[in-house]
């Protein structure tokens, strides 16, 4: 069965920090462009990284770069996104999605997304 499980969310105060992973059962995440999204309440969903197919090259949102990083542990299976320096508008369900397609850039939102993981909730509150 193929799965993507998201782990790592949780309640943060302002400036601290979050592993976000993202598990996958069914397939080998090193074959696939790897991104991670963010949907917050009553906003539209958005890129916040991801990871490319053809050669590992890396992406961030405007709003995130600098503060976040993605990784890929092949081993493991398992994509990962450290969150640094969290603000409160980072606050969102965050979803992790795999792509086999190299048609576009993993930041292109013209590259389809087969797998989604179910979200993990980050909140960034005092």
């Amino acid at each position: 069965q193929v799965q993507l499980v998201e782990s790592g969310g949780g309640l943060v105060q302002p400036g601290g920090s979050l592993r976000l992973s993202c598990a996958a059962s069914g397939f080998s995440l090193d074959y696939y462009a790897i991104g991670w999204f963010r949907q917050a309440p009553g906003k539209e969903r958005e890129g916040v990284s991801c990871i490319s197919k053809s050669d590992g090259s890396t992406y961030y949102a405007e709003s995130v770069a600098g503060r976040f990083t993605i990784s890929r542990d092949n081993a493991r299976n398992t994509v990962f996104l450290q969150m640094n320096s969290l603000k409160p508008e980072d606050t969102a369900v965050y979803y992790c999605a795999a792509s086999d397609s190299s048609a576009y850039a993993c930041y292109d939102p013209r590259l389809g997304y087969d797998y989604w993981g179910q979200g993990t909730q980050v909140t960034v509150s005092s």
